[in-house]
């Protein structure tokens, strides 16, 4: 057989497993800190309140309804529309 005891066989895989988890840890912590440094702010537009084109989009959804569902446009009755 072997001189190699077998404690130190197993010392040895979990201090190898843990050495190597530690430092991906310490990676993830460096690539965090750079990708932070990174962050550029984005310009936002401003976005109207109001639905410019109201009839159309209405119209719209409704003919995308109604060929989901199968039926004709004038089989559904739109009640509310509201922006999400």
């Amino acid at each position: 057989m072997s001189d190699i005891p077998s404690w130190f066989v197993v010392c040895m895989g979990l201090g190898t497993v843990f050495v190597g988890l530690i430092c991906i840890i310490i990676i993830c912590k460096i690539m965090s800190v750079f990708c932070k440094e990174r962050k550029t702010v984005i310009p936002t537009e401003k976005t109207p309140t109001e639905i410019e084109n109201r009839e159309e989009l209405i119209a719209a959804v409704s003919s995308a309804v109604a060929e989901d569902m199968g039926t004709d446009i004038s089989a559904i009755r739109i009640l509310s529309f509201k922006k999400l």
